[in-house]
């Protein structure tokens, strides 16, 4: 899988396409946290709880703009 430069999202809400270690793709909103050792920390705003996922499993990332979350 290919990694989406989600460092430019730190400290910003994004919606991001991820496939989990099932292969299951979700689309979830985001606020991000950290990116470190392959790993990125989020507020994911669906849960309303932090989540840590792969980096590498991160397809797709576009800024939310506004108040929209």
């Amino acid at each position: 899988m290919s990694s989406v430069p989600i460092e430019k999202y730190i400290g910003r809400r994004a919606e991001i396409i991820y496939q989990d270690s099932k292969g299951n793709f979700t689309k979830r909103r985001v606020s991000v946290y950290s990116v470190r050792n392959g790993k990125v920390r989020v507020l994911d705003w669906g849960k309303k709880s932090f989540r840590t996922l792969a980096k590498d499993r991160i397809l797709s990332a576009l800024p939310i703009v506004g108040r929209a979350v």
